[in-house]
């Protein structure tokens, strides 16, 4: 089930109807393919449910529920919008504020109304505008750039990561979209710059900004050389090679793209090794463990990574040079 299907699934309660799987992608030969396979199951004509699926009750659950309603039975003229056209873009939604509902329309009191629902008003509405099985929503690059203008930095920043792995945005539309904010324009720049289009999930984006933050070295874009010490394949890992030091991470919330074909090349090429010809990477020294948990503490992350890095320096005898020292007079 891709990520669209997903969300349909969890507006309608841990089910979903032919019409929504076709919105969603999926043409009449693959549901009729699913059905018969047993991969869904049929609750009722043109009513279907994952096999064997659980159905989490959780807040974006319940979020996109009450936004389905809104859309569907409210006023006339309401566009979702900010971290709720996020999550019907099927985007992570991690730190993100769901108590309220976002929507943007032109006309009427801007601000939060009765009923949890924040509205945004904004006449004309602007640019960036579509319509998904029935629901007017904001595009994915307008979503980003709301959020951008409006949440806490490692929140939106993992948003646009998600929205740029996914292939749902490139960073020409982000950059088109910030420009295009009625509001918060500076902040969603701040934001958008410390974007690297390199993270492959949550902790990875949010093990990313920490990196940058507190100006620690940039990882390689390639895995780390293959050692009798290699990582399992089920974690993440990030490979500085001038420290000699691999980075492990818990991978929680990995980023998915539909582009599933080229994602394996992707990897095949990354795991491939270096080039024939290429000088050999040199092998890691040393290993650093982050969980999920240890995320919450940066100042913690940053002095555990640093303590890593000197371990390596020990070890090799050899340091990077600083390009930043102050020079002696």
């Amino acid at each position: 089930m891709n990520p669209q299907l997903s969300v349909m699934n969890q507006i309608r309660g841990g089910v979903f109807t032919r019409a929504d799987a076709r919105a969603c992608g999926y043409p009449d030969p693959d549901i009729d393919s699913l059905l018969d396979t047993g991969g869904w199951r049929r609750i009722r004509p043109g009513t279907y449910a994952p096999h064997q699926t659980l159905t989490v009750v959780d807040d974006e659950m319940l979020h996109l529920r009450r936004l389905f309603h809104v859309l569907r039975r409210g006023e006339p003229g309401l566009i979702a919008s900010h971290q709720s056209a996020a999550a019907l873009h099927a985007l992570p939604l991690w730190g993100l504020d769901l108590t309220n509902l976002h929507v943007t329309t032109r006309s009427g009191r801007a601000g939060l109304h009765a009923g949890g629902i924040h509205r945004h008003v904004r006449d004309p509405v602007g640019p960036g505008v579509t319509v998904w099985n029935k629901l007017r929503l904001v595009t994915p690059a307008r979503a980003v750039a709301e959020v951008a203008a409006t949440a806490s930095t490692a929140p939106a920043l993992v948003l646009a990561e998600a929205a740029l792995y996914s292939g749902l945005v490139t960073s020409s539309d982000l950059k088109r979209a910030v420009n295009q904010l009625a509001g918060g324009r500076a902040r969603a720049q701040q934001v958008l710059a410390l974007v690297t289009g390199q993270a492959a999930s949550v902790a990875e984006a949010r093990l990313r900004l920490i990196l940058t933050e507190a100006a620690l070295p940039v990882p390689a874009s390639v895995p780390p050389p293959s050692t009798p010490e290699s990582v399992d394949s089920s974690e993440g890992c990030l490979w500085f090679p001038d420290q000699r030091t691999v980075v492990e991470f818990e991978p929680r919330g990995a980023f998915w793209t539909e582009d599933l074909e080229g994602y394996l090349e992707e990897v095949e090429r990354a795991f491939a090794g270096p080039p024939a010809g290429a000088p050999d990477a040199p092998e890691p020294l040393e290993y650093c463990w982050i969980s999920w948990a240890d995320l919450d503490d940066p100042t913690e992350v940053v002095a555990e990574l640093r303590r890593a890095f000197t371990r390596a320096d020990r070890r090799t005898g050899v340091r990077p040079f600083n390009l930043h020292r102050r020079k002696r007079n």
